[in-house]
């Protein structure tokens, strides 16, 4: 260590250890995401006692340069000084169509070019790549199933995994009959069934802003109206907004992510949850709940489904395991008490049922333990990437760009300054081998036009540090 402890009475003991640490980071004994010395080690060290070094520890916690995890201990951050988060835009003034499936086929497409650094794809599995156990799994559960695995399942879903979910929602408080749940093929499927089972063509929907474009290519595609409800990046959905929003225009349902929100990552409080519930039930407005992020949480405890406020059966939850296990299996999930029967006669005429032997393997790796170990482990490594992302992008981005402090998931949302176009950049980033997601994609309107989207759920390594660099270089023009 470059510097140690002096006991001279214009300087605090802890002061000097905050001191030390802040000396590893800057000359790279340390860096983002790396284990700080212990309590211990660091007082026999300095030969101080453990109380100052812990002092230390939580005044470098306060300001955000050091993190602790319960039972691991603690570890240098990316936000010492928390940079300016976006601004949270104008509710707004009327619905709209929207047009962007078009926009979106281009993007995807080239944001898929094989060789391309993968920031412009969330895909947090693939930062901790789960394939292994679920290989192992699914040998276990051919050799198990004999014929059945190459058979057709269950219309509504493979009964285990049914009770297996059923289960995970009970630890949560909620007490659901599996008959109650449809399997789907993935979230997405999820989401089409709540929206032709709340509304029909022209209706007007209700969406977060910025919104995940998916959703937004859905109500497209379902000839539907979107009415955008802006989120803050730090407290999410604005109850006054939806108040407003209710009372003021005919909205027939609305499509929340009310865990963790996708793009902006932000949580929404438990309270502001509850209360949401009841004005829109009150209203006898249906809520679709996108929750596929609600497992990747970097907090003490996961978010609540909005389901369990729901006193009147106006609340469908949707999810899959493509976030949190395997894109490819394609198995997600709608809960949704008082439209079960109609979502599962809806389900068999849109795809008949989901895969039988996907199914059969997730529901083993669930019941075996294995799947909860495993996103203990995806949870810690994201966090830690969202941290070094948002230290790169503090350091090398142009000066005014401002970022999310995500709650969850595994992207971050940058708002660069007004002049600069995030489609350009996304064009730039790709001839230079980088894909990102430009804003535009987020809205039926242009007012993400400034804005990119990132994901930081991907192994971490030297070429994925240099692509934010460049990015950053490519920002700065």
């Amino acid at each position: 260590m470059s510097q140690i402890v002096t006991r001279q009475a214009n300087r605090y003991l802890y002061r000097q250890v905050a001191d030390i640490i802040r000396d590893m980071q800057h000359n790279g004994t340390l860096k983002v995401g790396d284990r700080i010395p212990s309590l211990r080690q660091l007082a026999d060290t300095l030969n101080i006692s453990v109380p100052t070094v812990k002092q230390a520890y939580e005044e470098l916690e306060r300001i955000g340069l050091v993190i602790s995890r319960p039972k691991s201990g603690y570890f240098l951050s990316g936000r010492q000084v928390q940079g300016a988060v976006p601004r949270k835009p104008k509710l707004a003034a009327r619905a709209l169509p929207v047009s962007r499936q078009q926009l979106i086929e281009e993007i995807h497409g080239a944001v898929h070019t094989p060789g391309t650094l993968p920031f412009g794809i969330c895909n947090p599995v693939a930062a901790l790549p789960s394939n292994k156990a679920l290989a192992r799994t699914m040998r276990r559960v051919m050799s198990m199933a004999g014929e059945q695995a190459i058979g057709y399942g269950a219309f509504a879903g493979f009964e285990p995994l049914r009770r297996q979910l059923a289960y995970r929602y009970l630890q949560m408080g909620m007490q659901v009959d599996p008959a109650q749940i449809v399997i789907t093929n993935g979230a997405q499927e999820a989401l089409t069934i709540s929206l032709k089972m709340l509304a029909k063509p022209g209706d007007v929907i209700a969406v977060e802003s910025p919104c995940y474009f998916g959703i937004l290519e859905l109500i497209e595609s379902l000839g539907m109206l979107v009415y955008e409800i802006p989120v803050c990046s730090q407290k999410g959905l604005s109850l006054q907004d939806i108040e407003q929003a209710v009372s003021q225009h005919p909205i027939k349902a609305c499509v929340f992510s009310t865990t963790i929100t996708n793009p902006m990552g932000s949580v929404l409080d438990e309270a502001s949850k509850e209360a949401l519930v009841e004005l829109l039930e009150s209203k006898g407005i249906g809520l679709i709940e996108d929750d596929v992020y609600g497992d990747l949480y970097f907090g003490d405890k996961r978010g609540l489904p909005a389901q369990i406020y729901s006193t009147r059966g106006l609340v469908l939850s949707c999810s899959s395991f493509s976030k949190t296990a395997a894109p490819s299996y394609r198995v997600g999930w709608l809960l949704a008490p008082n439209f079960s029967a109609q979502g599962a006669r809806l389900k068999r005429a849109l795809s008949c049922s989901a895969s039988l032997l996907n199914q059969w393997t997730l529901s083993e790796y669930i019941g075996s333990g294995e799947y909860d170990r495993y996103l203990k482990q995806l949870r810690q490594v994201l966090h830690t990437n969202k941290e070094r992302m948002s230290a790169k992008v503090q350091q090398h981005f142009v000066p005014g760009t401002r970022l999310s402090n995500p709650g969850g998931g595994a992207v971050l949302w940058l708002e660069l300054p007004r002049k600069l176009d995030g489609s350009l950049l996304f064009r730039q980033a790709l001839n230079a081998g980088i894909s990102l997601m430009p804003g535009t994609l987020f809205a039926a309107s242009d007012k993400y036009r400034h804005c990119i989207r990132l994901s930081y759920g991907l192994p971490w390594n030297d070429k994925v540090e240099a692509g934010i660099v460049r990015l950053g270089e490519l920002s700065r023009g």
